[in-house]
């Protein structure tokens, strides 16, 4: 396989740099090739502007049009293009992160708008009454396998329906269903290590003998059934889920999610 690991985190030494390494060190033995971009040690810059788009920039900026028009005009700027040209590469994507106020860093979402723009992230596809084009499982990155690699520094059971910082499958549905599930990508279930502030060196030994397990199982893993949109489940044009699909107790996010009974 081919895998493409995008790594925010300030500080090399850090318990993410580790599983980074741990990743590379583990997947190229196993056989695989394997691409890291760095974005702190690239000083990738985090914010959208119309430097973005070269000779496709307006004025006033457009981020969704001039991203769309330099796209397709080949004016983007290099940095972008490479990292589009990283994500068609892979047949693996992971992102690597550190849960920072409830989300992700801000060069990793920077990341994110700067690199999936109109015509590749988005924007993609037949728009009409009846269909809103190529997303939620279809897409550019169709085919393709993401998985979170998330470290937290609060405890497992402050992440659940009852602790007090939420269910973590409801914390990273946006990034899992609005940012790789919406261009198509095939999402694993998230690989969460808790109470990171608190681990001993044996704690670290654990953790990082699981993190070797589960990137051997990439291939295998089933992964997390969200519903595509254009695959029925939703009435057009509203885009509704059709009546009868939730299990009992399902409820918002989950209900996107499809249980055996539906």
């Amino acid at each position: 396989m081919k895998v493409f690991i995008v790594h925010a985190h300030p500080e090399p030494a850090s318990l993410n740099g580790a599983l980074t390494e741990i990743a590379v060190s583990t997947l190229t033995e196993a056989g695989h090739e394997v691409r890291v971009s760095d974005l702190y040690a690239m000083n990738w810059k985090a914010a959208v502007d119309a430097d973005d788009f070269g000779s496709a920039a307006t004025h006033p900026l457009s981020v969704a049009a001039n991203s769309g028009s330099a796209f397709t005009a080949g004016t983007l700027a290099p940095e972008i293009v490479a990292e589009q040209d990283r994500l068609r590469w892979a047949d693996v994507v992971i992102l690597q992160f550190p849960l920072w106020w409830y989300s992700m860093p801000a060069i990793l979402k920077g990341w994110v708008e700067r690199v999936l723009t109109f015509g590749f992230g988005y924007g993609v596809g037949e728009h009409n009454e009846l269909k809103y084009g190529e997303r939620y499982g279809e897409g550019t990155l169709a085919g393709k396998r993401a998985l979170l690699s998330v470290t937290v520094g609060g405890k497992e059971l402050h992440y659940t329906d009852r602790g007090i910082n939420g269910p973590i499958d409801d914390l990273l549905f946006p990034i899992q269903h609005g940012i790789l599930f919406y261009p198509g990508m095939t999402v694993l279930p998230p690989h969460v290590l808790y109470a990171t502030n608190r681990l001993s060196s044996e704690d670290f030994s654990v953790a990082a003998k699981s993190w070797q397990r589960r990137l051997l199982t990439l291939a295998d893993t089933e992964p997390v059934p969200y519903r595509r949109q254009n695959g029925g489940d939703y009435e057009l044009p509203s885009l509704v889920l059709r009546d009868g699909l939730e299990a009992e107790g399902d409820k918002g996010f989950g209900l996107h999610v499809a249980t055996a009974r539906s």
